[in-house]
C-alpha cells in the first residue's frame, strides 16, 4: 500500500523576528512538518547569521521559505485565506480555537509581540494560557505548540518516514 505524501495546510508567519536561534528552531519545525515559513522584514538578523543556520541545522534546504520586504508585500502576494494572530495576553484559548485548513499562524517579534493594529485588523487571535510566573513562552516553543494543536484539531497526522 502506498502512503500519500503528507501535506500541511498551515503556514507560519514571523512578523519582524528578532532572535536568530528562535527563527532557526521554527525553520526546523517547519521542515519537520512540511509547513510553509514566511519571514516579514525587517529582520533582527541576517539570513546568513551563523546562529540562525546552527539552530536550523542542515534542514534549511527542506524549509519552504519566503522572505517578504514588508507586511503589505506578503499580503498582496500570498493572499492568505485567514490570518490567525497569536498573543500572550489576548485571544481565544488555544484548546477552544477552531483552526481551519489554510490558516496562516502569525507570530510577532520576541520583545514586543504583534503591533496593536494587527489585532484591530484581524478578528482571529489565539493564546496559550500560562500561569502568572511568566510573561510569555519562548517564540519557537509557542510556534510548535500552536502548530501541533492546529494539526491535531483537524486530525492531521504528520507521517513518519
Amino acid at each position: 500500500m502506498t502512503q500519500e505524501k503528507f501535506t500541511n495546510p498551515f503556514s507560519i508567519v514571523l512578523f519582524e523576528p528578532e532572535i536568530p536561534p528562535n527563527t532557526g528552531n521554527i525553520a526546523r519545525l517547519c521542515a519537520g512538518t512540511d509547513t510553509q515559513l514566511h519571514l516579514i522584514k525587517p529582520l533582527g538578523f541576517s539570513i546568513s547569521d551563523k546562529h540562525l543556520k546552527r539552530a536550523g541545522l542542515d534542514y534549511w534546504p527542506k524549509v519552504k521559505l519566503s522572505v517578504w520586504e514588508n507586511w503589505q508585500e506578503y499580503k498582496k502576494n500570498v493572499k492568505p485565506q485567514r490570518l490567525v494572530t497569536t498573543s500572550a495576553k489576548r485571544g481565544t484559548h488555544l484548546f477552544k480555537f477552531q483552526f481551519q485548513p489554510g490558516d496562516h499562524l502569525v507570530f510577532g517579534p520576541e520583545t514586543r509581540g504583534l503591533p496593536e493594529w494587527m489585532f484591530d485588523e484581524f478578528e482571529h487571535a489565539v493564546n496559550i494560557p500560562t500561569t502568572d510566573n511568566v510573561r510569555s513562552l519562548n517564540l519557537s516553543t509557542s510556534a510548535g505548540i500552536i502548530l501541533y494543536q492546529a494539526l491535531s484539531c483537524l486530525k492531521i497526522e504528520v507521517s513518519f518516514k
